[in-house]
């Protein structure tokens, strides 16, 4: 039985920096995971550190080196995520850390993906160097939530967006629903979509409101605008479209950003180059097929979905517990007698058939209250 290692607290002070610089490339690396590296020799002295920022580029631990040059030699790489092992659009970390003589290497959080899964870590041993692994794993795995439900289960991280006021409506009888939520809180939304791969809403959300679901940097955080910046393309809009309602006037056909929409069977009227389709056409239900979409957005490489989504589609993702995440916005208003449900789903006969989640985080925005609470997802 392998036994825990041992951490020193300039272990723990040059992995937490390493965490804050991977935490950088939150808005730009999708499809690859965040990563940060620290390099530091004997004297407790910063030789390099970097982040990962776009897929393609180089790695954490590549622009690390370079700010070392030859002084990494016997120096000690502090990283977030398993160094690859794997030669894809880039040489593997591993073989870099090798060459340049780090002496030894300290791991937050082992790499899940196939193409690594400990492969850097035996790499790196095999050369003699000394490994230690799990100095703030759940921090740094918390990091890279949406790659790491993917590798692990082939879908991305599905993250569903509420508004409401406090008696739990989103709109009035008569459809009236800006603004429920405060402009901080609207701000808060455009940063959750800057971190999201792709943005997901229904076809009646569509038809209704006619946004862009996109994201606007000028609404964004300096740090945040910069970093999305450097990602080059919006999140890919995924739109579902059971019964072939959209149109060529809507925005997300006629603007020219990707959009992707899922139907029973395609919609010879809809134009653009930047409108793909997948049409379940062997499907017999009457709806889009919720879970093989995901299992499709997985193998495009999704890391995350944002949603937002009306109460019919929100309902259908928690019913069939696709949901891992939700995040609520709770205003503090009272729309009243027949207003908007948040949720359309079926009438539960008991306490034991609601969905119960863990609410993991609870602050204020603005005059709102933000709640993000984890749910069960659905095994098999």
């Amino acid at each position: 039985m392998s036994s825990i290692p041992e951490f020193s607290e300039q272990d723990a002070k040059w992995m937490a920096k390493a965490i804050a610089l991977a935490k950088k490339g939150r808005f730009s690396t999708t499809p690859n995971p965040c990563v940060g590296c620290v390099i530091v020799n004997d004297n407790n002295i910063v030789l390099g550190e970097g982040c990962h920022i776009k897929a393609g580029t180089e790695h954490a631990e590549v622009h690390a080196l370079s700010q070392a040059g030859d002084h990494a030699a016997s120096a000690t790489a502090y990283v977030t995520l398993e160094p690859c092992a794997h030669f894809g659009k880039t040489p593997p970390c591993a073989l870099a850390l090798i060459d340049a003589g780090i002496k030894r290497v300290v791991i937050a959080a082992l790499d899940i993906n196939p193409l690594v899964a400990g492969k850097g870590v035996q790499m790196l041993r095999d050369a003699g160097i000394e490994v230690a692994q799990g100095l703030m794993a759940t921090t740094a795995m918390e990091l890279n939530l949406g790659f790491n439900t993917r590798m692990s289960t082939g879908r991305p991280y599905v993250v569903l967006k509420m508004a409401a006021s406090l008696d739990g409506k989103t709109a009035l009888q008569n459809g009236i629903s800006q603004w429920i939520t405060s402009p901080q809180a609207r701000k808060d939304v455009q940063l959750e979509r800057a971190k999201a791969c792709a943005i997901l809403s229904g076809s009646g959300t569509v038809l209704a409101d006619n946004p862009k679901l996109n994201v606007r940097p000028d609404e964004l955080p300096e740090y945040a605008a910069s970093a999305f910046l450097c990602r080059e393309r919006q999140p890919l809009r995924i739109i579902i479209d059971g019964k072939n309602q959209l149109h060529n006037n809507l925005r997300i056909v006629s603007d020219g950003q990707a959009s992707l929409v899922y139907n029973l069977k395609e919609n010879k009227t809809l134009k653009g180059d930047n409108v793909a389709q997948v049409s379940q056409t062997s499907s017999s239900s009457t709806h889009v097929d919720l879970a093989a979409m995901l299992d499709d957005l997985g193998q495009r490489q999704i890391n995350l979905v944002w949603v937002e989504a009306g109460s019919k589609l929100a309902g259908a993702l928690i019913e069939n517990q696709l949901v891992d995440e939700c995040v609520l916005y709770l205003a503090p208003k009272f729309l009243g007698g027949g207003a908007r449900e948040l949720l359309s789903t079926q009438v539960n006969e008991n306490l034991e058939q609601a969905v119960a989640g863990q609410i993991t985080s609870l602050t204020q925005v603005g005059s709102d209250i933000k709640i993000v609470c984890r749910l069960p997802k659905a095994v098999g």
